[in-house]
């Protein structure tokens, strides 16, 4: 059946592949991105603009959705950002960002649009995010945060929602080949301490990079949760990581022990 559906941040890595996967299979997608004359003319599905750090972009965003579509069926929250660099080095306002970014700007969005779905008694919210929502790693605290918030935020709203027919889900992946860590920031500020583990956190990423899965996988799950009627809540994609989980909760320091092994190799 096809579906009125709108991706943020359409314009590159997982959401311009769900989005471009999603158009081919019939549904009317609407992308949005923080600059969107750059890549329309590019892309076989509407793109408008949104920027997550703007409260005048997001106020206007079910306006724009709603003089393209009567009705939205789903929507997918995947726009965001990653700041990378250990907790001591990061400076406070780069954290801050973050969160802004990737939990408060999710969440306004979503706020934007939860009228019309209540209203209409039907929709699904979507929300990329991440592994490290469930599972922490060093040189990346911000983004965890901003995503074990997500995880937190969306698991209460799902029974808010329920009453008006509205599912609501999240996409968790592990490590895929996408642009994340070219569009990320990092901390200038260096302390010496850590110059040892930041050289072995160097290393870890290189090889996290370089057995990262085919980003493809991801945009099929959530393509399945599209296209299911009562998608789970939390849906986890990559290798390995139902073990990762079931070790966090149940084993966390045979966890905290491969982790650091893995940084001392």
């Amino acid at each position: 059946m096809k579906q009125n559906i709108l991706v943020t941040g359409a314009s590159s890595g997982f959401g311009l592949l769900v989005a471009t996967e999603l158009h081919k299979r019939g549904h009317h997608v609407i992308g949005t991105s923080r600059n969107p004359e750059k890549y329309a003319s590019k892309l076989p599905f509407k793109l408008i603009s949104l920027n997550l750090d703007s409260a005048e972009s997001i106020n206007s965003l079910a306006q724009s959705v709603f003089s393209e579509v009567k009705k939205l069926d789903v929507l997918i929250n995947n726009a965001g950002f990653l700041v990378s660099g250990i907790a001591e080095e990061t400076p406070i306002e780069l954290g801050r960002q973050q969160l802004e970014t990737n939990f408060w700007g999710t969440i306004k969005v979503t706020n934007a649009l939860l009228p019309q779905f209540r209203r209409q008694k039907s929709g699904k919210i979507i929300t990329v995010g991440s592994i490290v929502g469930l599972v922490s790693f060093p040189n990346g605290a911000y983004y965890a945060a901003s995503k074990h918030a997500l995880e937190g935020y969306f698991k209460s709203l799902r029974y808010e929602l329920k009453e008006f027919n509205i599912n609501v889900a999240m996409i968790q992946p592990a490590a895929f080949k996408t642009n994340i860590l070219d569009n990320s920031s990092t901390a200038v500020l260096k302390i010496d301490d850590y110059d040892l583990l930041r050289r072995k956190i160097e290393g870890f990423t290189n090889n996290l990079v370089a057995q990262a899965g085919d980003p493809a996988i991801v945009a099929g799950k959530v393509i399945k949760v599209v296209e299911t009627d009562n998608p789970k809540f939390r849906n986890i994609v990559g290798k390995g990581t139902s073990a990762l989980i079931h070790l966090q909760h149940f084993a966390y320091g045979f966890l905290e022990k491969n982790v650091l092994k893995q940084l001392n190799s």
